[in-house]
């Protein structure tokens, strides 16, 4: 039965991990149209995820874990508005470096991982159950 433990383990740090990522997608998605407040001042910047392999000392079983979070360093969007509070000198405002379409990729990709740890979730679940049934 240790096998299909582990794999519960497994699977719900990948439901955590891809939790993290869905969270940082929705923080940009929130954000694609923030700009600074005063002239020419930096707007919100995209933020990222990383993700790293662990080992569980404890169960040993190496499993994914959020590693660290990161700003991209992709220039920001420049627009011309110049009756916009946040217009530099020139009229031109800066935007976040956000792409709405490169984010909802990410957010269908994490869903896609996050509902296949489920399933692994439910198969595992079944498999227990099937097993202790066998021993009545």
């Amino acid at each position: 039965m240790s096998g299909i433990t582990d794999t519960l383990f497994i699977a719900g740090a990948g439901m955590r991990a891809q939790s993290d990522r869905l969270r940082v997608v929705a923080e940009n998605l929130a954000n694609v149209d923030s700009t600074g407040l005063t002239p020419g001042s930096t707007p919100y910047q995209r933020k990222t995820i990383t993700f790293k392999n662990v080992l569980d000392q404890e169960l040993g079983i190496s499993k994914i874990a959020t590693a660290s979070y990161g700003t991209d360093k992709t220039p920001f969007k420049k627009k011309y508005e110049p009756g916009h509070p946040a217009a530099d000198a020139q009229g031109y405002v800066l935007y976040p470096n956000v792409e709405s379409v490169v984010e909802l990729v990410d957010m269908h990709e994490a869903q896609r991982d996050y509902e296949a740890d489920l399933n692994v979730i439910d198969v595992s679940k079944s498999m227990i159950s099937q097993a202790l049934g066998l021993l009545k």
